[in-house]
């Protein structure tokens, strides 16, 4: 299936349920980065949750979704 051999990047936003502060994130699996923000394994968040999912958007480029990741935390675009 040519659509499954594309690997997605993507950017994602949680918020965390004990304190309501927002996450902005990128990943290449985001099923198992949203386990792993959940379990404490993720060392910036561990002290954070639970979270929930509140957005994430796909790219095919990792260079995309980590140029958006940025724009989300700054506002601003990036250099490169």
């Amino acid at each position: 299936n040519p659509v499954r051999a594309n690997t997605f990047y993507y950017v994602y936003v949680l918020r965390s349920l004990k304190n309501n502060q927002l996450y902005t994130g990128c990943t290449n699996n985001l099923r198992k980065r949203l386990t792993q923000h959940n379990s404490g394994e993720a060392s910036y968040t561990r002290s954070r949750g639970p979270y929930e999912l509140l957005y994430y958007e796909a790219s095919l480029h990792k260079d995309d979704a980590f140029a958006r990741e940025r724009y989300l935390k700054t506002g601003r675009e990036s250099d490169t």
